[in-house]
């Protein structure tokens, strides 16, 4: 099986991984850089090209898609659907995890636990968002935002209402959530493929810093999850219709709580904590599924 990473870095950790992964289960691996992709609309005609080459030989995709060019990295995503190619990863779904307010909305309706958020569109009124998630500490992130670049805790009524009004001024979407004191600056990493928990880590931020993202210097752990957490990570990766996820997800004292389902998620952290094969499992996922006869 020929099968292409969509990274835009081949010496990533993760794209490194998904070749030799695949290279030792014998399938011929690439990777393609999805931003300098072109894309020929015709109908019945769909067609990638990249380095001057018309795509066609390739079976499956494994998109690793960066924030930064979600918008055409989905169009790239797509247009390989359209050429009825596997993907790891389908385009309806990574819009909707690239967008942190729709993805809270799908959770919410899906009877997932959250921490309560509000979402206001530059509202003068900077106080009534948050009081309604019961006042500082809360927290205030970007929409926009990516490993933990963008999320501030306020620890004051007053610095709540600073940042919010400095973040209005510049006209930066933003959403006011709960502070979970119990969480103890920790999250939970759960990594999902198909329907199975393949393997899950605890992130600890350091010291004075209650932002858990490995890229901000916290630690790793692996983690045996609850009944309760592993129920909740396996509904909200279906809830986004991932295939393959990254759920992030906090302990409080009402149960677990989602806080993000990620569409391409590292490899890393995850494979370093649990010593699993993670790159492997994937590869098995596209086996099971792309339509491909030797």
């Amino acid at each position: 099986m020929r099968i292409a990473v969509l990274s835009r870095n081949p010496k990533l950790y993760s794209t490194k991984r998904l070749i030799e992964a695949g290279e030792k289960k014998g399938h011929e691996m690439i990777v393609i850089d999805h931003s300098k992709c072109s894309i020929e609309i015709e109908k019945k005609k769909p067609k990638v090209y990249y380095k001057g080459e018309n795509i066609t030989d390739v079976h499956a995709i494994i998109p690793r898609i960066g924030a930064s060019v979600t918008f055409y990295g989905t169009a790239v995503v797509r247009q390989f659907e359209m050429m009825n190619v596997f993907s790891t990863t389908e385009s309806i779904a990574l819009v909707r995890s690239r967008d942190k307010l729709r993805s809270l909305q799908i959770l919410s309706r899906a009877g997932l636990g959250l921490p309560k958020t509000v979402f206001t569109n530059y509202s003068k009124d900077v106080s009534t968002p948050i009081n309604a998630v019961g006042g500082a500490p809360c927290v205030i992130k970007l929409l926009e935002g990516t490993q933990g670049l963008g999320v501030v805790l306020a620890e004051t009524q007053k610095a709540a209402e600073s940042v919010l009004e400095a973040f209005n001024g510049l006209q930066a979407r933003v959403i006011v959530q709960e502070f979970i004191k119990e969480a103890g600056g920790a999250d939970i990493r759960v990594f999902i493929i198909g329907d199975r928990v393949i393997g899950a880590m605890k992130r600890q931020g350091k010291e004075g810093e209650f932002r858990s993202n490995l890229h901000r210097g916290g630690s790793a752990n692996i983690i045996e999850l609850s009944d309760a957490e592993e129920r909740a990570a396996l509904k909200a990766a279906k809830a986004m219709g991932l295939g393959v996820a990254g759920v992030d997800m906090l302990q409080s004292e009402r149960g677990p709580l989602i806080l993000e389902v990620n569409s391409s998620p590292g490899l890393e952290g995850i494979e370093a904590a649990t010593g699993k094969n993670i790159a492997g499992e994937i590869i098995k996922y596209i086996e099971r599924n792309a339509d491909y006869d030797d």
